[in-house]
């Protein structure tokens, strides 16, 4: 691995985390995904909102 890039990474996830904490909100991902499929692009919010458990 590059050390520029492993460097990079320690800085970022010095929690051991590599992404943000949850924001609590849950969605039906399969749908969600199907969805993405039929349109062809990523869903507005508006739209992800429809699949909110």
């Amino acid at each position: 691995m590059n050390a520029t890039v492993f460097e990079d990474i320690t800085y970022y996830a010095q929690d051991g985390r590599l992404s943000s904490e949850p924001d609590g909100r849950r969605y039906e991902w399969s749908e969600m995904i199907q969805k993405f499929r039929q349109l062809g692009r990523t869903l507005t919010e508006e739209e992800a909102e429809l699949y909110r458990v």
